[in-house]
Order: structure tokens, then sequence, then C-alpha cells
């Protein structure tokens, strides 16, 4: 089975698909946030012949969800119906961050990746902990 991974995010979107076998994740595309987000999105997911999405499920310190998470699950409702697959929430928590140290792991940024390859990198690890958790993986 082939996954689309989501990061969402108030400004840019991160996308990330698996491969055909849904073991791996990598880091695909981002899409401005906004009116044409869920048409770019579900022509992603049309393009690389994903049979499910995984989107990132945002919560705080406290398990809470975060402010940004009303919008995600409004986000994925509306992405349920134009796309006609199943969504699942995976967790994430810090994954932008996790992502930038994957450019620089001494912490410098010395490559200075785009914010978009940020995005989509943060995207690709949501999707791969799905998987792992799967154990598509092994």
């Amino acid at each position: 089975m082939k996954y689309l991974g989501i990061d969402y995010g108030t400004k840019r979107i991160g996308i990330a698909v698996s491969d055909e076998g849904g073991r791996v994740a990598f880091p695909l595309a981002a899409v401005e946030s906004g009116r044409s987000a869920l048409s770019e999105i579900a022509e992603l997911v049309k393009k690389n012949g994903a049979e499910k999405i995984i989107i990132g499920e945002s919560r705080n310190f406290k398990n809470e969800p975060n402010a940004v998470m009303e919008d995600i699950e409004r986000f994925k409702k509306d992405l349920e119906e134009l796309s006609h697959l199943p969504i699942e929430y995976e967790r994430e928590f810090f994954t932008s961050a996790q992502a930038a140290r994957q450019y620089a792991p001494d912490g410098s940024r010395k490559e200075s990746p785009s914010q978009e390859k940020l995005d989509a990198a943060a995207a690709a690890l949501i999707l791969q902990g799905y998987l792992d958790r799967q154990g598509n993986g092994e």
C-alpha cells in the first residue's frame, strides 16, 4: 500500500510519500496553505497513487491538542471528502526541529535548506513514524 504523509502548517503544508510497499517515507513537496491547498494535495494523492493519508496530530506537553489542531481536524475532514481516502493521525512532536537536524546535525544549518524542504522532511518523519508502528518496515 502506498501512503501520503502530511505535516500541516498555517503557512505551508509538508507532503511526503511512501514507496509502493509502504516501508519507507520520502519528502515530496510543500504546498502553500490556503484556498488551493486541498486541491493541490488531492492532485498529489492521485499523481502518486496513494491509498491512505497520514496527517500529523499536534499536541502540547500536557498531551492536549495544540491551537492548530482545530485547523488540522477541519483540514482532515475536507481532505477526506475530496480524496475519498481514509486519513489517520500520527502523533508528531518537534518534527520540524528533527527535520532541520537532518540537514545539519551539529545545529549549524550549514546547508541552509529551504523551508519547503524542511516541511516535506517533517512530513516524511511523521509518515515514517506511522509506517514503523505498523510494522511495514520489517
